[in-house]
């Protein structure tokens, strides 16, 4: 069949590498362990080595590709799948939220998986953030580093902005790590999965969203920089003595809730 997505060449402005291993893709189905009852989406879904799975588990699926050459052959192969749906568009600009609103299950959260390019990834991420009200959980497969960057401890080397916005608007869960062999062609980095699984309530609020997500941009901007140097203009030596954090203390130091604890301080203290 000449549109069969074997013949796919890999795009590399797509920044793409086709998962191959039967037995890493078993570990990620197990670990994502889809039903019937749930919507699951698939962000680039390639040449569908996790599709046929996650269908053959979950008997519905949604995909949401933006290489035109993959989409003939995924339709030859899922032909047989009455509940394969394509979307046809970037997952960057694509609404989650009234995606979920939409279909026979109106309202019901979202699951999303996906094989993401490591030139996308954190912005996608982010995007799919906004949308957490409609999403259940996410499954990614990341660049390893990524990975350990979402995942990260205060005080370790890997985190930052990404690790605190991440973890305030969901738990994090390190799965596992996939070789370069499991691709092809085989990458140049190790990946891992991660499973993002939005909080409810962050357990740690703060009172204006849009402000903590600038206190942690600024935090994170100069990271050699102390507190105090760091926030000079936001915060004095009265209000590190009020919030019982001490100014001398790096960005990489601060907790989520330390963050937060800046982030309604400055709030308190706006007019």
């Amino acid at each position: 069949m000449s549109n069969h997505p074997t013949v796919h060449q890999a795009r590399k402005r797509f920044g793409q590498n086709f998962l191959r291993d039967p037995g890493v893709i078993a570990r990620i189905v197990h670990a994502i362990a889809p039903r019937s009852d749930q919507r699951l989406i698939e962000i680039g879904p390639g040449q569908g080595a996790l599709t046929e799975p996650l269908l053959d588990a979950a008997g519905a699926l949604e995909v949401i590709e933006l290489d035109r050459d993959l989409i003939p052959g995924l339709r030859v192969q899922f032909f047989n799948y009455p509940a394969f749906v394509i979307h046809e568009g970037d997952a960057l600009k694509f609404d989650f939220a009234a995606l979920a609103a939409q279909g026979e299950t109106p309202g019901k959260p979202l699951r999303v998986i996906g094989n993401l390019p490591y030139n996308i990834s954190t912005p996608l991420i982010f995007h799919l953030l906004t949308a957490r009200g409609a999403i259940a959980d996410m499954h990614f497969m990341l660049q390893r580093e990524v990975v350990e960057r979402l995942a990260a401890t205060p005080g370790s080397a890997a985190w930052g902005r990404l690790s605190v916005m991440a973890q305030y608007y969901c738990r994090v869960d390190n799965l596992f790590v996939v070789p370069p062999e499991a691709f092809t062609p085989r990458p140049k980095v190790e990946s891992a999965i991660v499973r993002l699984v939005p909080h409810a309530e962050p357990p740690h609020a703060a009172h204006d969203e849009a402000l903590f997500g600038e206190i942690v941009r600024e935090a994170f901007g100069q990271r050699r920089k102390t507190l105090r140097n760091n926030f000079k203009g936001r915060l004095d030596d009265a209000a590190w003595a009020a919030l019982e954090i001490d100014a001398g203390r790096r960005p990489q130091t601060l907790s989520v809730e330390e963050l937060v604890r800046i982030a309604n301080h400055v709030a308190g203290a706006t007019p």
